[in-house]
């Protein structure tokens, strides 16, 4: 920095005319600064044992969250995929609509028999229709009277020959 002539003058006048004054300040700035120093010394000195338990508290906080954040993550990622499946219906023997006027069976009553044909007892039939074991009870013989059967078997062994189930 270029100072002038005059200007410089001036200020090594005003440098030794408060020399004192500047000394003064710049070592009470100096031994602030010391006392400072050993101030923050002391205290760290003084609970090194506290600062210690800190440091390791704060590494372990951070290993804690590290590991929860990677054991909370998922390992295997579900993919659902979704395909139309084309299904064939069984071209099964058609109910001769004839046999079935004739014997006046009621829907009710033909998903009865059917179910009947596939083996089922009376409390499966119930359960998979929904309905009680006594409205079960009451299709059965009401189907029995009306095929002029008397028991599932021969209820069932019509039928097929009629060709009303399959």
């Amino acid at each position: 920095m270029i100072v002038r002539p005059k200007r410089r003058a001036m200020v090594l006048k005003f440098i030794t005319r408060n020399k004192q004054t500047i000394l003064y300040g710049i070592s009470l700035a100096l031994l602030l600064f010391l006392l400072k120093w050993l101030e923050l010394r002391f205290i760290i000195i003084d609970h090194a044992f506290e600062i210690y338990i800190g440091f390791i508290a704060l590494i372990f906080t951070g290993l804690g969250i590290w590991l929860a954040l990677k054991l909370s993550r998922p390992r295997i990622e579900t993919v659902v995929i979704e395909k139309e499946v084309m299904v064939e219906k069984s071209a099964g023997p058609v109910p001769d609509l004839n046999e079935l006027e004739k014997l006046n069976l009621s829907k009710r009553e033909l998903e009865v028999l059917q179910l009947m044909a596939d083996g089922l007892s009376n409390q499966e039939i119930a359960d998979r229709l929904f309905l009680s074991l006594n409205t079960i009870k009451t299709h059965s013989l009401r189907l029995f009277s009306k095929m002029d059967v008397e028991r599932r078997t021969q209820a069932v062994d019509k039928a097929k020959k009629l060709n009303i189930i399959r």
